[in-house]
């Protein structure tokens, strides 16, 4: 009750960020006029039950689950109950099982600006591909990629961790269609024997590993299981293009929260699981890639400024929307344009066995 307390002591200080909102509202499909008000009044309910643990309260009413912040008392986000499971020692899996369970990534590959990002990235595997390849793809999400290429005939064998996102891949599989999906782990491929693709695609892992003993496992992993002469897709997230649309065009360089994760001076980010996303810059993935017998093929923006225009990019007609592809095809891997990409692909060649 005395924690309890601390959090309804201090209710004038509760706010949130334009981000925090959005997340709410998509979260919920909540069409309150005021979210800051409804996050309050359900706070303030006889009903809610309050945990704190680490750097955060978790409050339970009405279905719901509503994350602030202690030290700045920020609303973080809010999910609905059944999808969040308040364990004082609630895993990696949990937050990311607790995202995809809520967001559309298939859809969001779909949607005009989405689309350039994995049209970018199937141009990039269709420069290698050929007849008779097998291809393993490693946090294959719903499957956007693998049923794309199983669709032209290419022996793919997905691997995914969130059980949500299996179920969404299987209802995509059509009769006949060569194409596998395993639940498993981007650190541990046990199972799947060493030298057995063509070509690797590991286009979310690095996006949710924070540690780099984490991230050099999983493309120690991913080269593993590559043929020696194979080539290997990695995206990443990109450092910058996070700081100048998240932190300062929607002020989040100001709130609390990510406050203290941005280094003044270096604007470097600093993530953990609950914040869901690891940013890299091209000097961390050179880290990474050191001691690794490989030949780097490309290195290429996949949507480059499309997320900070999406609302033009999405009001483009089909003649505009071509023109823009062309120059966006055009600079993605020119080495003073890549820093501004969202995302980042990372293509090379298996020279040897490690």
């Amino acid at each position: 009750m005395e924690r309890e307390n601390e959090l309804l002591n201090h209710l004038d200080r509760l706010h949130t960020t334009e981000l925090g909102v959005e997340r709410i509202q998509r979260n919920l499909s909540l069409n309150a006029e005021d979210v800051l008000v409804w996050c309050k009044e359900r706070i303030q309910s006889p009903e809610a039950t309050f945990t704190r643990r680490g750097k955060n309260w978790y409050v339970r009413v009405d279905g719901h689950c509503i994350t602030i912040n202690a030290n700045s008392y920020t609303i973080i986000t809010a999910h609905k109950e059944k999808e969040v499971r308040l364990n004082p020692n609630v895993s990696a899996y949990d937050v990311l099982s607790n995202y995809y369970g809520d967001y559309n990534e298939d859809g969001r590959l779909r949607s005009r600006h989405g689309m350039v990002e994995y049209l970018t990235t199937m141009r990039y595997i269709e420069k290698y591909l050929k007849p008779g390849m097998r291809i393993i793809e490693i946090g294959a999400g719903t499957g956007r990629y693998s049923h794309t290429l199983a669709g032209m005939g290419i022996r793919v064998d997905a691997v995914e961790l969130v059980e949500h996102n299996i179920e969404v891949f299987k209802q995509h599989i059509t009769e006949g269609e060569p194409v596998t999906i395993t639940q498993g782990n981007a650190l541990d491929l046990e199972g799947f024997e060493s030298g057995s693709y063509d070509m690797t695609l590991l286009l979310g892992p690095m996006y949710h590993l924070f540690t780099e003993q984490e991230q050099k496992q999983a493309l120690t992993e991913a080269l593993r299981v590559t043929k020696v002469g194979g080539i290997v897709y990695v995206a990443y997230c990109n450092n910058d293009a996070t700081i100048i649309q998240f932190a300062f065009q929607k002020g989040m360089i100001r709130d609390a929260h990510y406050k203290e994760l941005i280094d003044r001076e270096t604007f470097k980010c600093t993530s953990y699981p609950e914040d869901l996303f690891q940013l890299y810059r091209k000097e961390d993935i050179d880290r990474l890639m050191e001691g690794f017998s490989v030949e780097r093929l490309h290195y290429l923006g996949t949507d480059m400024a499309t997320n900070f225009i999406r609302e033009t990019i999405d009001a483009m007609d089909d003649e505009l929307f071509e023109l823009y592809l062309r120059y966006h095809f055009s600079i993605c891997e020119r080495q003073d344009m890549v820093g501004a990409t969202h995302h980042i692909l990372d293509v090379f060649r298996k020279l040897k066995s490690h």
